[in-house]
């Protein structure tokens, strides 16, 4: 039966999803070699060299943008994740009216373009009269980050026994001491899954901080995009490669957080 449902049988299939695999990863495969390259011809191979890399470290202007965007995706992931934090225990308690109503508004960022987004969040901080800066990247930030956080919480959480709740109060446990002794800990995989996602989202957004970041705001996508702008180098292939690197080695330990058993 298992053998009958395999899609891989279909004529065609296997060099659809190869071709698909190809477009999607072959580009990212060529510009980490090119990031290599000695020329200053980004598409023009001469030869292996990490000056661009050194080039790189030895830039002010990307430590600066960097700096912005390390500042911000701290701030986001610790604001994001307290906030998913306090929603999952929320959802995760008594039902009450309206909860399925709230649990799609906390995964509706998902959902919507992320332009729109981009555009509601600048004409809210206009209309409040708030000067675009890093404060403002921030905030947006964090309201964007909230679902990342909140489905790994949300997840963890469901798969809790209520028993152990129930045991800590049998104990004379309050609330907040069967939070701290019993829930947190079992849930710290998820807690740390849902801010590594947050973390990496904030660090590599572009679309939201490029409407909403002021000057002297300006992140590492930002700044890359402003690179590309006059041309691209193997300057800048070595700073993306670097990016693509933190992506990675963030998404893979968030998801071997996530798949870890108390």
């Amino acid at each position: 039966m298992q053998a009958s449902n395999n899609l891989w049988r279909f004529r065609g299939v296997t060099p659809t999803a190869m071709l698909a695999f190809v477009y999607l990863y072959l580009p990212i495969v060529v510009l980490v070699v090119l990031s290599f390259n000695a020329n200053r011809i980004a598409t023009l191979w001469t030869g292996f060299s990490f000056d661009w890399y050194l080039k790189v470290m030895d830039n002010d202007n990307i430590l600066r943008a960097t700096k912005n965007s390390l500042i911000i995706a701290c701030g986001a992931t610790v604001l994001a994740t307290s906030f998913a934090t306090m929603a999952a225990l929320a959802m995760a308690g008594r039902r009450f009216r309206g909860q399925a109503f709230i649990n799609a508004m906390l995964g509706l960022p998902l959902l919507v373009p992320e332009i729109v987004t981009a555009v509601a969040s600048l004409l809210f901080f206009l209309a409040l009269g708030l000067d675009l800066g890093l404060m403002t990247v921030l905030i947006a930030h964090t309201v964007f980050c909230i679902p990342f956080a909140y489905l790994p919480i949300r997840a963890r959480l469901e798969g809790l026994d209520p028993r152990l709740a129930e045991a800590a109060a049998d104990l004379y446990a309050g609330p907040f001491a069967t939070f701290r002794r019993v829930t947190l800990p079992l849930i710290l995989p998820g807690v740390l899954s849902g801010a590594m996602l947050a973390f990496i989202v904030s660090l590599d957004d572009f679309v939201i901080t490029f409407f909403v970041a002021g000057a002297g705001a300006t992140t590492l996508p930002v700044y890359i995009f402003g690179l590309i702008r006059m041309g691209i180098t193997p300057e800048v292939n070595a700073v993306s490669a670097l990016m693509l690197l933190v992506s990675i080695a963030f998404v893979a330990l968030s998801y071997w957080m996530g798949q870890r058993k108390s």
